[in-house]
């Protein structure tokens, strides 16, 4: 029997909820992590048969709970709220991802840089720095959730993410 390391574990269950839900392809656990996320979650570490062993119990429970739950309402997830007083390892890993766009121009980040959304949330950048080619000027925006309640914020899937928590 194959054994995974406790942060993989964690990973799954945190993204079981969120898979549930999902009426798309199952997309792999390594195309939906960043290469940091992957770091820090330990799942870098997993040889590649350990790696699909993980992706095939994440898609076939996946289609378990699809096939076994009624069809859910989508949730309002601009209305998620971050940093509940009930934090525990796998807070917001139920939230889905805030679309929005950014409010102005953006052209580079670093901690301690706020971004506003049009939704009216803010989000200071807590981990990460990038100084864009071009400008963009408000660009569609995503914030993922990530495990132990963080978050991240995602100009373009291309780009790397930027840790961030949001302020209001």
């Amino acid at each position: 029997m194959l054994r995974l390391p406790r942060t993989a574990l964690l990973l799954l269950l945190a993204l079981l909820p969120a898979l549930a839900g999902a009426q798309t392809a199952y997309r792999e656990v390594e195309r939906r992590l960043s290469p940091e996320q992957l770091r820090e979650t330990g799942l870098d570490a997993l040889t590649p048969a350990q790696l699909a062993l993980l992706n095939r119990l994440l898609r076939e429970d996946a289609e378990r709970e699809a096939a076994a739950a009624p069809p859910a309402a989508t949730p309002a997830y601009a209305s998620a709220t971050p940093g509940r007083d009930d934090a525990g390892l796998l807070e917001g890993a139920a939230d889905g991802p805030i679309r929005s766009r950014l409010v102005g121009t953006v052209s580079e980040w670093a901690p301690g840089t706020v971004f506003a959304l049009e939704n009216g949330q803010q989000w200071r950048v807590l981990k990460g720095a990038l100084k864009l080619a071009k400008p963009m000027q408000a660009p569609e925006i995503v914030v993922v959730p990530g495990v132990s309640g963080r978050w991240f914020l995602q100009v373009d899937e291309d780009l790397p993410k930027a840790r961030v928590q949001r302020i209001k």
